[in-house]
């Protein structure tokens, strides 16, 4: 067990079934928590938290974040939301009301019970960034209007309720700006590059690069950034975020690609189809403030993440 950051508590984790949730639950029960785990199950998977479902200290809700909740508890991490291209393309106007409708729901929870709320936000609020690399000061270029906008802006939004909330009614926030993860809980067909790479290659079909492959991205793998939450939300209510967490070492699109058809032994050709619109250029996370205020950086490499998820994987597709 890891150095306990967060004193025992009673916490609510929405989306807690899904890859990034399912993995804070499994921390938070190791450290002595009492866990309610919510979520609708529309990105997120039951067999990502049957393991805890014998644990006491484990309660699972099924609920739509976009109406209202009413629970008791001393802390809540808002991670609900459909994080992959897939997904939240599939119901546009609904993946705007889980950003906006739940985090409205989430803070007024919060500010009923007077407890501290940790809102997951994204690196796409850069959108196709203009400066490299990207820091929390730093605005974005974000098409309001385009097929990533019900995402991108509603995240954007989530983050001006967020600190709405904490001005005009001195709720306790934290807001992390969570750059690309990958790991073990990842779905299948969720649609992100790393997942799709693996599962491409251990069938052995044809990899599809869209693009060049020059595009870059920087891959945190998810034992980091539990990690890093972790240590921020523990870290009291002196700095309240913007926060990036991320891993700084960036990578090309085609990189990635012939680093895991090494690891995998595959057969698998590469394929380049067109970009996709409003897919950023560059991506890649400015850390220092984690670094000065939590004394966090990644500690697991690309390599030893991506062998790490192909074990996954290969056990899900076997």
């Amino acid at each position: 067990m890891t150095k306990k950051e967060i004193d025992t508590k009673k916490i609510i984790v929405t989306g807690g079934a899904g890859f990034i949730g399912s993995n804070l639950c499994d921390r938070l029960i190791n450290e002595g928590h009492e866990i309610l785990c919510v979520d609708n199950f529309f990105s997120g998977r039951k067999e990502n938290v049957t393991h805890l479902l014998d644990n006491p200290n484990f309660e699972h809700i099924r609920h739509d974040v976009t109406f209202p909740l009413y629970l008791e508890a001393d802390l809540i991490f808002h991670l609900a939301c459909p994080a992959s291209p897939v997904h939240y393309a599939h119901d546009p106007v609904q993946t705007v009301k889980t950003n906006v409708h739940g985090a409205i729901n989430m803070l007024g929870l919060a500010k009923r019970l007077g407890v501290p709320i940790f809102q997951a936000s994204t690196s796409e609020v850069y959108g196709d960034p203009e400066i490299h690399p990207q820091n929390e000061q730093y605005w974005g270029n974000v098409n309001p209007i385009g097929p990533r906008a019900c995402y991108d802006e509603g995240k954007r939004c989530a983050e001006t309720l967020f600190f709405d909330y904490h001005r005009q009614h001195g709720i306790k926030i934290k807001v992390a700006r969570i750059f690309n993860t990958f790991g073990p809980r990842m779905r299948i067909d969720d649609g992100r590059v790393v997942s799709n790479f693996i599962v491409q290659a251990l069938r052995n079909e044809d990899i599809t690069i869209y693009g060049d492959g020059t595009q870059t991205r920087s891959f945190c793998y998810i034992d980091d950034m539990i990690e890093g939450i972790i240590k921020f939300v523990g870290l009291g209510n002196d700095f309240i975020g913007p926060l990036n967490i991320g891993n700084p070492d960036e990578y090309a699109i085609q990189e990635l690609a012939e680093i895991i058809l090494e690891l995998t032994n595959s057969k698998s050709s590469l394929v380049y189809k067109n970009l996709p619109s409003d897919d950023p250029k560059r991506r890649r996370p400015d850390i220092t403030l984690a670094k000065n205020k939590l004394s966090w950086e990644p500690k697991i490499g690309l390599a030893e993440g991506i062998e790490k998820t192909i074990l996954y994987f290969r056990d899900l597709i076997d």
